[in-house]
C-alpha cells in the first residue's frame, strides 16, 4: 500500500517537473488572479450567489481571462464535478455552425446530475452546467448566429462564457446576451510579483551583481520585452532558465550548479538584436554606405534574427532619435509600416530587409 502511494506521489511529482510553467502556475482559484480587480470582484459576487449570466471575456492575450473562466469553474463544482459539468472548446477545435448544431447543442441540452453530499458541502454547485468557448472571435457568423438560439433555449441548465480578444467580431446579438468583462494589459507591480513567485518556486537565481535590486531589473526586462503578456513572459522566463549560465553554490558541505539568469539570456530567448547590432546598422545606413548596408543584412539573415523583430528595434531607435527631423521620421514610418505589411503576407524576409534599409537610407 505504502509502495503504490509512494510510487504514486513520484509519478505526480515527475509529471508536475515536465509541465509547462503556464500550466503549472495557472491559478487555481480567483483569489490567485494578477490584476483584473473589477471582474474579479463581480465573480466571487456571483460565486457567492450561485447564479452566473452567460458572460463574454476580451481583451489582450495572456492577461488572463482563459485562466479566470477555469478558475471560476473550479471553485463551482470542485474537481470531481468539473469533468462532468464543464466543455472545452478552444480555437483549434472544429467550430463550425456543424459543431453548434451537434456537440454543443447535445452537452448544452444534457440534464444536469445530483451532486454528491460531500460535494455539495465544499462547493456550490449551481444546477446548471458550463461551456467555454476559447477565441470566439475566430468563430464563424453563421456558427454565432447558430449559438444565439442555443443560448436562449438552454439558459436554465447550461451557461456560455465566451472568451476572445477582439469583441468587434463577436456579432451584436452574440454580445448582448452576455454580461462583459474586460481585461485589461496587467501591470507592472503584479506581473511583477507573479514572476518573482514563480522565480522563487523553480529555485531561480538571478543576476545579482548589482545588489537585491538587479533581481528585479532581469523581471522589468522580462515583462518590458512580453508587453504586458503574462503568458508570453512566463514562457520566456522558463525558456532563459535552460540557457542561463552555471554558478556553484555552497549547500551545506556540498557544492551545487545552479543556473544564473541574465538580462543578455532573456533578450536571447526572446530573440532579440544586440542593441550594437541595431547601432552598427543605423550609422551605415546614415552614411549611405550600400555595399555595408548589403552585407551586414546577409550576415543578419544568415544569423537567423527574425526580420520582424528587427523592424520593431529599428523603429524605436529611429523614432526616437531626436537628431532626425519630423519629415524624415514620418517618411521612415510608412518605409516601415510598408515592409512590416508585406512581412505580414508572406513575402522574403531577406528582400524585404534589403529593401528597407537601401530606402531608409535614401530619405536620411
Amino acid at each position: 500500500m505504502t509502495t503504490d502511494k509512494v510510487a504514486g506521489t513520484t509519478y505526480q511529482e515527475e509529471k508536475l517537473h515536465h509541465t509547462p510553467w503556464i500550466e503549472k502556475y495557472r491559478p487555481k482559484k480567483l483569489d490567485d488572479i494578477a490584476s483584473q480587480d473589477h471582474a474579479v470582484k463581480v465573480l466571487k459576487q456571483q460565486v457567492s450567489t450561485g447564479n452566473l449570466p452567460h458572460m463574454l471575456f476580451y481583451g489582450p492575450p495572456g492577461t488572463g481571462k482563459t485562466s479566470t473562466i477555469l478558475a471560476l469553474a473550479k471553485q463551482l463544482y470542485g474537481p470531481n464535478l468539473y469533468k462532468s459539468r464543464v466543455l472545452e472548446l478552444n480555437a483549434s477545435d472544429e467550430r463550425g455552425i456543424s459543431i453548434v448544431r451537434e456537440k454543443i447543442k447535445n452537452f448544452a441540452k444534457l440534464t444536469v446530475s445530483n451532486p454528491s453530499e460531500e460535494d455539495l458541502k465544499n462547493y456550490p454547485c449551481p444546477p446548471y452546467k458550463i461551456i467555454i468557448l476559447d477565441e470566439a472571435d475566430s468563430m464563424t457568423n453563421d456558427a454565432q448566429s447558430a449559438l444565439r438560439r442555443t443560448m436562449e433555449t438552454y439558459a436554465n441548465i447550461t451557461r456560455f462564457a465566451l472568451v476572445c480578444n477582439y469583441i468587434t467580431r463577436i456579432i451584436d446579438p452574440l454580445a448582448s446576451r452576455c454580461s462583459k468583462f474586460r481585461f485589461k494589459s496587467l501591470n507592472n507591480e503584479n506581473s511583477l510579483n507573479r514572476l518573482k513567485f514563480i522565480a522563487k518556486e523553480e529555485n531561480l537565481y538571478l543576476d545579482t551583481s548589482g545588489g537585491p535590486e538587479s533581481d528585479d531589473e532581469v523581471l522589468n526586462e522580462v515583462l518590458r520585452i512580453s508587453n504586458g503578456d503574462l503568458r508570453k513572459a512566463i514562457t520566456y522566463l522558463q525558456s532563459a532558465s535552460k540557457l542561463s549560465t552555471s554558478l556553484k553554490l555552497e549547500n551545506g558541505n556540498a557544492e551545487t550548479n545552479v543556473g544564473v539568469i541574465t538580462k543578455a539570456s532573456i533578450r536571447e530567448t526572446a530573440g532579440i538584436l544586440p542593441d550594437t547590432l541595431i547601432s552598427q546598422m543605423i550609422s551605415i545606413i546614415k552614411r549611405k554606405d550600400e555595399e555595408k548596408l548589403i552585407q551586414i543584412v546577409d550576415d543578419i539573415i544568415l544569423s537567423g534574427w527574425s526580420t520582424q523583430q528587427l523592424i520593431d528595434q529599428l523603429h524605436e531607435q529611429l523614432i526616437m532619435d531626436d537628431t532626425i527631423s519630423s519629415l524624415t521620421k514620418n517618411k521612415i514610418a510608412i518605409i516601415l509600416f510598408d515592409t512590416d505589411k508585406k512581412l505580414n503576407i508572406g513575402t522574403d524576409e531577406h528582400i524585404q530587409l534589403l529593401n528597407l534599409v537601401l530606402q531608409v537610407s535614401k530619405v536620411m
